[in-house]
């Protein structure tokens, strides 16, 4: 079982028959998740790869229930793919799109206040819950089955640790990439909870980036709960004010630092790693402790 999802989660993609969409739709079936629908405008009545297409979100939930949903379409199209989404109720919304307005965000984050739904991302790699299903870009092989929980803002750090954890045979449960924008739908704490209620997960690794201060409110959480931690920050060496790689990672009027990331979680007793490299053992001695 997964914090987010199961190999039973029935999925729809929104933007299947897409250069993207139908890449990873492709993918996600080759890994076993469980895809009963796609949409796109004008392309309805169509089928791909044995799924049939519809024109909008309401036609494909009235045709199949509907458990989650994964966006792939271009970012000026973001805010009404979301909405539809959200419109029909789906659980679990992940969005893949990057360089969606802050001003589309902004008005998505006041649906959401109002709404049951979980949104992961935009500019995120999705959710994975290792031998189960992948609803998102992530390289399924590279997964093995465990009780290590993933969340990152990096995509590719992600993929890193991933493959650092399995040749060590430090198997994950679920993996959550929520995404590197300054404005995303779920943060770092909010997965944080899903997890400590997570039986097949025993230890959280948390992989953060300079900006924000997402990482100073999950290390302030993690202070008072059992769930044990262990996180690393990329970006110690980055120059103020300079954007690197991902719209959320900038240093701005001194907020935002590596240093100040690290300091938040050691002062909450949470491990760090220095590098990539030192988490499989840091890992090792957290369980054996």
């Amino acid at each position: 079982m997964g914090i987010l999802i199961t190999k039973e989660t029935k999925v729809l993609v929104q933007g299947i028959t897409g250069k993207e969409g139908s890449f990873h739709a492709q993918s996600m079936l080759k890994y076993g998740t469980k895809i009963i629908a796609g949409v796109t405008p004008n392309k309805g009545g169509e089928k791909i790869f044995g799924i049939p297409v519809f024109n909008t979100v309401m036609e494909a939930c009235l045709f199949a229930k509907v458990d989650a949903s994964i966006i792939f379409v271009p970012a000026y199209s973001a805010l009404q793919a979301i909405l539809e989404a959200l419109e029909r109720e789906i659980k679990l919304i992940v969005c893949i799109t990057e360089g969606i307005p802050l001003l589309d965000m902004i008005k998505i984050k006041e649906k959401l206040k109002q709404s049951k739904s979980i949104l992961i991302g935009p500019n995120c790699p999705g959710v994975i819950t290792a031998g189960e299903s992948k609803i998102g870009i992530m390289p399924g092989d590279i997964f093995q089955k465990g009780n290590i929980g993933i969340i990152s803002r990096s995509g590719t750090l992600t993929y890193e640790v991933v493959s650092l954890l399995s040749k060590n045979s430090l198997g994950q449960s679920t993996c959550v990439g929520i995404g590197g924008d300054p404005l995303i739908g779920t943060s770092f704490l909010e997965v944080i909870k899903l997890f400590e209620k997570d039986s097949q997960t025993d230890l959280v690794v948390l992989i953060g980036e300079i900006g924000g201060t997402q990482e100073e409110e999950a290390a302030e959480y993690l202070a008072s709960s059992n769930l044990k931690a262990l996180a690393f920050i990329a970006g110690a060496t980055a120059p103020a004010g300079k954007r690197m790689g991902h719209a959320g990672a900038i240093i701005s009027q001194g907020k935002g630092k590596a240093e100040s990331k690290i300091e938040a979680f050691k002062r909450s007793k949470v491990a760090v790693a220095r590098n990539l490299i030192e988490i499989p053992d840091l890992i090792k001695k957290l369980t054996k402790n």
